[in-house]
């Protein structure tokens, strides 16, 4: 079984960027739509923004054009990509760059934008090359228009106004609102801050129109979706599937599995832990997923193998995600440090009496108080870890010894 093709339709994904001149030949120039025309045609394909959030697209486009008079507004496009386990954009960044590209101007051109900002995370060196060489085969007015800004390394670099308070003054930390971006963002200008895949679906979409977006997708969510798929399958790494692809369906594009899953973690650290057997015939699309207590997020899907430790692997996320917050406020700074220690501690048979109750309370106290949703991810994660692999907490408590792996007091983490 193949996966669907649209964002990486075209040349071999052999490591090299599609030049320029064989993007127009395959696909022609962007359309002249008019700003109106544009929006709509998004806000009619029902396009969920790509970066995690899922915020629809037209309506955040409509935002930023609704904007009377004042400065010129400004297009981000988010290359950041800090989850660590998903390679979707620097795949479509190293690959197919120009597509990207299209997709900021035409948000630049239908915004009237006079800047656009390339924000690409400066550990993803291939693609960041990639579009560095793409932006010098563009033409002049293009060049003009477009400016590399490589994102510092950090999961939280990405996150919208952190994006923005890094382009403004290089301090990547997420900053509060009001103001709205779409009023005051990049140099105090209205700001449309886009991820990378949503822009090209934008620049598809501008070519070939919303009915033909909706011709693919099997439920409520429309159009296509880069996945990152990890864990015991023939072939780790990035498909493009038909929003509301069962996860059986996607292992089966993998090449099938190489071991036994217990579990599958859908959306990335911020994302939601399932049982595989709940899982397994389950559509990947956002409604569908959110339906059932789950969240598409950035498009990760990894599956657990029965013979790993659930809790050791959630504990090390909260390690990451603790390690990598802003530090800016109390939910984060206090918060997922006490909970990475304490996930930590039972994960390494050393639980206090009272670890297993503070990280369930816990996960309550932090959600919805943070300067970002920083907080809010890690304690969902953390949160559908403890329902989905509860007797192997309690056995690591209780018992001292893993149920999936085996292992017993006095094993390192």
């Amino acid at each position: 079984m193949q996966p669907t093709e649209r964002l990486l339709a075209g040349p071999p994904l052999d490591g090299r960027a599609e030049p320029l001149s064989r993007h127009h030949a395959r696909l022609g120039s962007l359309p002249p739509l008019s700003p109106d025309q544009m929006v709509g045609a998004l806000e009619a394909t029902g396009l969920l923004g790509r970066g995690g959030a899922g915020f629809p697209v037209g309506r955040k486009w409509r935002a930023i054009l609704e904007q009377q008079g004042g400065a010129a507004p400004v297009v981000v496009a988010n290359g950041a990509e800090g989850e660590p386990e998903s390679a979707k954009d620097r795949v479509l960044m190293t690959h197919r760059p120009h597509l990207v590209i299209d997709g900021a101007v035409l948000a630049a051109r239908t915004l009237g934008a006079d800047r656009v900002e390339l924000y690409l995370g400066r550990e993803h060196t291939q693609a960041v090359a990639a579009m560095r060489a793409a932006v010098e085969e563009r033409p002049a007015h293009d060049r003009r228009l477009l400016h590399i800004v490589e994102a510092p390394i950090g999961y939280v670099a990405g996150e919208s106004t952190a994006v923005v308070h890094y382009v403004n003054s290089k301090d990547a930390r997420p900053t509060t609102t009001p103001p709205r971006m779409s009023e005051r963002g990049v140099r105090n200008r209205p700001t449309l801050v886009q991820n990378v895949e949503s822009l090209a679906q934008a620049a598809l979409i501008a070519r070939h129109g919303p009915d033909w977006f909706r011709e693919r997708g099997r439920g409520a969510n429309r159009g296509t979706a880069l996945v990152t798929i990890a864990g015991p399958v023939r072939h780790e790494g990035v498909a493009e599937i038909e929003l509301g692809t069962p996860l059986a369906e996607l292992v089966e594009i993998a090449g099938g599995l190489t071991g036994t899953p217990q579990a599958v973690l859908v959306g990335g650290y911020f994302g939601t832990w399932a049982p595989i057997e709940a899982a397994w015939s389950l559509p990947l699309e956002p409604a569908s997923l959110q339906a059932a207590g789950l969240t598409f997020g950035c498009g990760l899907v990894r599956l657990l193998d029965a013979r790993s430790c659930g809790v050791d692997y959630s504990a090390r996320i909260m390690d990451f995600l603790a390690a990598g917050s802003a530090l800016q406020c109390g939910p984060c700074k206090f918060g997922l440090a006490d909970l990475a220690g304490a996930s930590g501690r039972v994960a390494a048979f050393d639980a206090r009496p009272t670890d297993l109750y503070d990280i369930d309370r816990w996960t309550g106290l932090v959600t919805g108080r943070g300067a970002c949703r920083h907080p809010d991810g890690a304690a969902q994660q953390m949160g559908t870890a403890m329902a989905v692999f509860a007797d192997d907490f309690a056995s690591h408590v209780h018992r001292r010894r893993c149920l999936a792996s085996g292992a017993m007091i006095g094993a390192r983490r």
